[in-house]
């Protein structure tokens, strides 16, 4: 299973204010509706989540997975040996297709701890017994 994981890293613009104004997108309006708005809501939730770590003075055990079928994870926590997966998406309606590929996880063999997919919704549904959405306001 390794051996079709793709081993390029994945980068973040840690600042994501910086990001928009050197892209020119000089307003709330032009960014949301931007062709780039989804990457720019998915960097500015990692980023949230790593400072979370790195204010409290831990190393953020983050990974990316991606493989050659081009099945992704946007992000993977491993914490005392258990995975836990995220998906960030902006909709504000969450559905089981949008975790789909959390199940590639299994052949890792590794135990799965629950998963979510940070998104626009109002409110924390459950997804499957074992995942669910949350806002990105929770963050």
């Amino acid at each position: 299973m390794t051996k079709r994981l793709v081993k390029t890293p994945k980068l973040y613009f840690l600042d994501t204010g910086l990001c928009a104004y050197l892209t020119e997108w000089s307003s709330p309006e032009t960014l949301e509706a931007g062709a780039m708005s989804g990457a720019i809501l998915e960097t500015w939730i990692m980023v949230e989540l790593l400072k979370g770590y790195w204010h409290n003075g831990r190393r953020a055990p983050f990974y990316y997975y991606r493989d050659k079928d081009q099945k992704e994870i946007d992000l993977l926590i491993i914490q005392d040996g258990k995975v836990y997966p995220l998906e960030f998406k902006k909709t504000a309606s969450p559905g089981r297709d949008d975790i789909r590929h959390f199940q590639v996880l299994e052949k890792l063999k590794m135990p799965i701890g629950p998963g979510c997919l940070i998104c626009l919704a109002e409110q924390s549904l459950p997804l499957t017994p074992h995942n669910q959405s949350i806002p990105v306001a929770a963050l």
